[in-house]
């Protein structure tokens, strides 16, 4: 999966993180003011705000007890902030920070696909005008390896040939051979996609450049049927249906973050942890991703993915338990 909002109604973690970073001083210069009025104030519903709220009073050391950096009064309908850590004051960069900040502008700035280069050279002709001559320290720069794979695919593409790909699905956690139709390239967040038709599944797919093992440029033209239509990734990559699984968990304070970077259809707090349901495309990949969590994450649902887990857990302890075999 790909990182996506929290529920259908939510917008992207993006615009969030910046609402998150508006809304302190907003309602600093409004003590007491209605959650209703603050609500529509950023065009979200009450029950997003009061989250947006709770996730606030949670940000702070490691940790992340409520109250570290933010603190409030929330009654039913008003909210007041009675502690901000600072947050209405200016931010100042010392000269490792602002060299820091350059840099990776700088890269950003020539990184393949990435869409709003305007405004990153524009923030970073702000950043180098008040860096001074720091701005100007020779830094070698090494770009990711992944780079130079986006530019030889996108090449590809721009020349209109067939592909032969070796492919990861992590869903599946399998690898194929597979021939197929390029027909562009995406940036989706931080990743770059090839979509194309897939002469293997004989539909329109997206592979993640970073999971293309190898690829071979074929002399034969690129010819996407007429049916190859392209995704709308207008908000994101995964777009759960209810045709797929659903998975309900019970989720501790440790692994809160999966809420953030999966989709999901409900997040209910309960006492000290939440009960989440979301749809996933493969148990299998479920599987995986929840027996990495720990005990941090308890599976209520589906019965098939919580016996697939505890079989999966006692094996591991059986492995555990059996004598080390004898050295000489």
């Amino acid at each position: 999966m790909t990182p996506q909002p929290r529920t259908r109604e939510n917008k992207a973690s993006a615009d969030r993180l910046g609402r998150l970073l508006n809304l302190v001083p907003y309602l600093l210069a409004r003590p007491g003011i209605l959650v209703a009025e603050a609500a529509a104030a950023f065009g979200i519903t009450e029950r997003q705000l009061r989250e947006d709220l709770e996730l606030l009073w949670v940000c702070g050391l490691p940790g992340y007890g409520p109250g570290d950096l933010i603190d409030m009064a929330l009654t039913d309908d008003r909210v007041t902030i009675t502690y901000d850590a600072g947050i209405d004051r200016p931010l100042r960069l010392n000269p490792d920070e602002a060299l820091a900040l350059v840099v990776a502008l700088r890269m950003l700035a020539e990184t393949p696909g990435i869409g709003s280069r305007d405004a990153i050279e524009r923030a970073l002709a702000k950043i180098e005008s008040a860096a001074g001559d720091l701005a100007d320290t020779p830094v070698a720069v090494r770009l990711p390896a992944n780079v130079e794979k986006v530019d030889a695919i996108r090449g590809v593409v721009e020349r209109r040939h067939a592909l032969r790909l070796t492919y990861y699905t992590a869903a599946r956690d399998e690898t194929t051979d597979r021939v197929v139709d390029p027909m562009r390239m995406l940036m989706v967040g931080p990743r770059a996609y090839l979509e194309a038709w897939c002469r293997r599944a004989e539909g329109t797919r997206l592979f993640r450049v970073d999971r293309i093992d190898a690829f071979t440029e074929l002399d034969e033209p690129s010819a996407p049927p007429a049916q190859a239509v392209p995704h709308d990734v207008s908000d994101g990559i995964f777009h759960p249906t209810p045709d797929l699984p659903l998975v309900t968990l019970r989720v501790g304070r440790g692994s809160r973050w999966i809420t953030e970077y999966y989709p999901c259809e409900e997040v209910r707090r309960d006492g000290d942890e939440w009960i989440v349901t979301m749809r996933v495309t493969d148990l299998g990949w479920a599987q995986r991703l929840l027996l990495g969590l720990g005990s941090d994450v308890t599976v209520v649902g589906p019965v098939e993915l919580v016996d697939r887990i505890r079989e999966q857990a006692s094996t591991a302890l059986d492995q555990y338990a059996a004598p080390a075999p004898a050295t000489a």
